[in-house]
């Protein structure tokens, strides 16, 4: 009876401890015009959304007015390391169609238009 019982308890415990998905974490972009941010990925609702939590030009932090905007949205896992869902890209103020694909440390994430015939993409490195 206590074996049981015990057992149950570790598979309560088990249960109850969520493995983070492979995209949530801490990233840093890669330089666009000469600048890069630090994007803490996180659950939203049913998908995943990235927010800038830190900025970098020249290798110096500074202010950004974009500090604290999301420039991940509404990712939705496909399987595979794949997600798919919006991308804004602060150099131009637009939102694109976005996709991600993330292996390991690296996740290539990209911004598209027409239907996904056209992309522009970056590859973020995960810091933690």
């Amino acid at each position: 009876m206590i074996r049981v019982l015990s057992l149950a308890a570790a598979a309560v415990l088990a249960a109850g401890t969520a493995v983070a998905d492979p995209i949530e974490g801490i990233w840093q972009t890669q330089a666009d015009d000469g600048a890069f941010a630090m994007v803490r990925i996180e659950p939203c609702g049913a998908a995943f959304c990235g927010t800038i939590t830190r900025t970098f030009k020249g290798g110096t932090e500074y202010e950004s007015p974009n500090k604290g905007k999301q420039i991940v949205r509404a990712m939705v896992p496909q399987g595979g390391g794949a997600y798919t869902g919006q991308v804004w890209r602060p150099a131009n103020d637009k939102v694109y169609n976005g996709k991600a694909k993330v292996s390991g440390m690296k996740m290539d994430l990209a911004g598209c238009v027409a239907g996904g015939l056209i992309c522009k993409s970056q590859t973020w490195t995960k810091l933690q």
